[in-house]
């Protein structure tokens, strides 16, 4: 698995209507690229907010970023929505996992 982090904090100004709008074509079109896994966005009190999107491998989510449409979304992020953005690509995350089971 390819594990992707992209923290970012938004400018004051944004279009919101506009930026949830992109975001939601984003979010479509990511699910529907090969070797897509899951995504899932968490807002911080302060701002912040840290977006996880999982893939089979880095070549997967790599070509994901190279998608024409999402190539112009990156654009519009840095021209209109973002103040500051980081992002991480991690490849073979050792992973740990804990599920509560039913003793009943």
């Amino acid at each position: 698995m390819y594990l992707v982090v992209f923290r970012n904090r938004k400018r004051s100004d944004i279009d919101q209507a506009a930026y949830e709008a992109e975001n939601a074509r984003m979010e479509e079109l990511a699910a529907g690229q090969p070797g897509f896994l899951a995504f899932k966005s968490y807002t911080a009190e302060d701002g912040e907010v840290i977006a996880l999107s999982e893939w089979t491998d880095e070549a997967s989510a790599r070509a994901w970023g190279q998608v024409a449409e999402h190539r112009l979304a990156q654009a519009h992020g840095r021209e209109r929505y973002y103040t500051d953005y980081t992002l991480f690509g991690c490849d073979d995350p050792r992973i740990h996992r804990f599920q509560l089971r039913d003793h009943t």
